[in-house]
């Protein structure tokens, strides 16, 4: 069969460096960085006090404080983000068939503040202490089904949880669906909220945290010599997928379409990408196939660049790998730099930085790249944004367990 070409028609955002599509954007052309000193609890006695937190942003602006109450931030922000990305897609307004349209997010590790928080009340408090929604509050895939529940969308609901590729995975798994007829509109995209004393500890303990406390704006550094970690950071991204014909029928306008997708597993260790990034390789490889495009197509990649040691030459080298002697031309940077890593969002955060820069025909700069790294040469669009021309690119995200998820977004060309 003929298959279905999807496009973007809504996109929603909530990072660190901007509580809205525009503030994003904005921001990060600016190089602005949203990293800072942790909120909301006491760090002094963790070695990490820095993080990509949301700033000013109140969820009873969106909820009255019992509907606030009943919801794990990484609902808020999902529902918060997929509001404005069905505003801007129209999609409250048209006459629209809700069987139709589905919602397929991605979370890396779900309502954890509502896990910590509960089982510190039933450890001081007791079991009769525990809320009732704690269940509902907390499991991954709630976010969806909060989405689904206030828009009254019924078509195919599920969440994808691989690691930090999981907004990344569900946008591409949003494709497939509409690409195989199951669903007309899929919201889709990756939430997280994940910034607690657990999660700071964990990630602090595996030493792969930055530590420059004291320069919390520079501590995100990817591909530059002196990085020494990844900053956790938090947030939600939207995006509304939808058939073309779908959207052209209903007078949509088309941001970009979503051309290719590649998923595949290293196979090779828990937390580090394999040796050359063989499986990094081949999800960028298949993702180019499936959107009927070579390599010398691509014009700028959004890396995954965490700010790691090991992932950002090795993520470096397969792209060198693939892209031959194109690489040496491609436009590649890292907007870890300004929001931290969010894990679970962070896919769908930078898919929306891949749509914005073909919307601009500006790339967005990796920022702190003071002093390049000899295993990385690559032009990294060093601290300043650039006019580019943009027609096709491509966002990557890897994850622990060894998942490596690309998608290719194209401009759109009927």
């Amino acid at each position: 069969m003929n298959k279905r070409r999807v496009v973007i028609t809504g996109l929603g955002v909530l990072a660190p460096n901007g509580n809205t599509l525009t503030e994003y954007w904005n921001a990060l052309i600016a190089g602005k960085s949203g990293i800072g000193p942790i909120q909301g609890f006491d760090a002094e006695i963790l070695s990490v006090k820095i993080a990509g937190q949301l700033s000013d942003f109140n969820p009873e602006d969106h909820f009255n404080r019992k509907e606030a109450g009943k919801l794990d931030p990484f609902s808020i922000y999902a529902l918060v983000t997929s509001q404005e990305a069905i505003t801007q897609a129209g999609l409250d307004n048209s006459d629209v068939n809700k069987e139709r349209i589905g919602v397929i997010i991605g979370t890396g590790v779900g309502g954890i503040q509502t896990l910590e928080s509960q089982h510190s009340v039933l450890l001081s408090r007791g079991q009769r202490r525990v809320t009732p929604y704690f269940v509902p509050k907390f499991i991954a895939n709630i976010a969806a089904g909060q989405i689904a529940i206030h828009h009254g969308y019924q078509g195919p609901n599920h969440t994808v949880i691989s690691a930090c590729a999981s907004g990344t995975d569900a946008i591409g798994t949003a494709a497939r669906t509409i690409q195989y007829g199951d669903a007309d509109v899929v919201v889709t995209g990756g939430t997280e909220a994940s910034v607690t004393a657990l999660t700071i500890s964990g990630f602090a303990n595996m030493r792969a945290l930055s530590t420059r406390n004291d320069d919390p704006t520079a501590a995100s550094r990817p591909f530059d010599l002196d990085r020494d970690g990844f900053v956790l950071g938090e947030g939600a991204a939207s995006l509304i997928l939808e058939d073309a014909e779908h959207a052209k029928a209903r007078g949509a306008t088309i941001l970009a379409e979503l051309a290719g997708y590649g998923a595949t597993d290293d196979a090779y260790h828990i937390t580090q990408p394999s040796e050359g990034g063989k499986g990094a390789i081949r999800a960028m490889s298949n993702a180019l196939i499936d959107a009927g495009l070579n390599v010398e197509d691509v014009d700028y990649i959004n890396a995954h660049g965490t700010s790691t040691p090991f992932n950002d030459k090795t993520e470096s080298a397969g792209i060198i790998s693939l892209f031959g002697d194109h690489a040496q031309k491609l436009k590649v940077s890292s907007t870890k730099s300004m929001t931290g890593h969010s894990l679970g969002a962070s896919g769908a955060l930078e898919a929306v930085a891949c749509v914005q820069a073909i919307q601009d025909n500006i790339l967005p700069p990796t920022i702190n790249y003071t002093t390049p790294d000899p295993e990385c040469t690559l032009d990294y669009v060093p601290n300043k944004a650039q006019q580019a021309t943009v027609n096709v690119t491509m966002s990557n995200s890897f994850g622990f367990g060894g998942h490596n998820g690309v998608i290719v977004i194209k401009r759109w060309n009927e």
